[in-house]
């Protein structure tokens, strides 16, 4: 078998050298000279890019305009306003800098196609060239970033989170859990080894400013607010991903971040917004946190003030009253402060 399918091979590349040399001889007794069929291939390629360019760019424009209302809709946060526009800035700058350097690059390819009546220009170097193409990226990339850092201080401004309401969002594989700190507006101090059945946030029990805590599997927040989202992982690095409200902050293990910001349209408004009676805002882990991630997500909901005081009063503690008990607190040495 493998002596047959050695002379097959052979007999192959001997067929493949004879055609080549049919094809050599077809070519010089026709008399067509090699160079000027290189020519004309080089000319019909040139017009190939330039054609190729043209469809390119109007799938480019024709897809962007298609799909951008399928995209998500307008910021439902303060500070997500703010941050579209950056977006949009930067999709300007992208936008423009895409098509003038796919037109220069087919340009090129056409203008400047292989002419044998036409020598090349070398220089070594060219020191004015080369200070624009890097002064002009150094400029352009510092206004963004600048434009960048000063929102990313708006939302991370401490003395606006101390006001907000304060929200734990605890993740582990492969839920979301929230807690409410209570009238007092304190969230009380939680610890790993504190988790059990019956607490599985792991709050500590002789910290009274946990006993008014609410629990929930939910995110709801009042319009206009400051809500402050105080953010833990049990396992593994998630993240707290709520995309109409532009706001992500990872959970890591062994740390809290934070993270706040101010819904500014209701859920009821959203849906008049987007035409879609069934729309509901959602918060999404998007880190592969293992083999459910894609079934790791809270629903969220934004409601009037009165409304959400009413859902509040009907959600229960974190610990009941007759449920906590100081004995529980013996086995834990250490607190995290929320």
């Amino acid at each position: 078998m493998n002596l047959l399918l050695t002379l097959a091979i052979v007999l192959g590349v001997l067929v493949l050298v004879r055609i080549a040399n049919i094809a050599q001889l077809a070519s010089d007794l026709s008399g067509e000279n090699e160079e000027d069929e290189q020519d004309k291939a080089n000319v019909w390629n040139s017009w190939g890019f330039l054609l190729f360019m043209v469809v390119g760019l109007f799938l480019s424009v024709y897809t962007a305009i298609e799909w951008m209302p399928k995209t998500l809709p307008v910021a439902a946060s303060e500070h997500g306003v703010d941050v579209d526009k950056l977006m949009d800035i930067n999709w300007l700058v992208l936008i423009i800098v895409f098509f003038i350097t796919q037109f220069l690059l087919f340009w090129f390819a056409f203008r400047y196609r292989y002419n044998r009546n036409r020598r090349s220009f070398y220089f070594h170097d060219n020191n004015r060239l080369e200070f624009v193409w890097t002064a002009v990226p150094t400029v352009v990339l510092a206004g963004l970033l600048y434009t960048g850092l000063v929102e990313w201080n708006k939302i991370t401004d401490r003395a606006l989170a101390d006001k907000g309401i304060k929200v734990q969002v605890y993740s582990k594989q492969f839920d979301f859990s929230t807690r409410y700190a209570g009238p007092d507006n304190k969230l009380g101090k939680s610890f790993y080894r504190n988790i059990s059945d019956t607490n599985p946030l792991g709050v500590d029990t002789a910290d009274q400013s946990a006993m008014d805590d609410k629990i929930a599997k939910e995110l709801v927040m009042p319009v206009g607010e400051e809500i402050e989202l105080v953010i833990n992982s049990r396992d593994v690095i998630h993240s707290v991903y709520l995309p109409h409200f532009r706001a992500q902050m990872n959970a890591v293990p062994g740390m809290t971040t934070r993270f706040h910001f101010k819904p500014t349209i209701t859920t009821a408004k959203m849906k008049e917004i987007t035409g879609n009676p069934k729309f509901e805002y959602i918060m999404l882990c998007n880190k592969v946190c293992g083999v459910a991630h894609y079934n790791m997500k809270m629903p969220v909901r934004v409601l009037e003030r009165a409304e959400y005081d009413a859902w509040l009063k009907g959600e229960k503690l974190v610990f009941q009253k007759d449920a906590a008990a100081p004995a529980d607190s013996a086995a834990k040495p250490m607190a995290a402060a929320i």
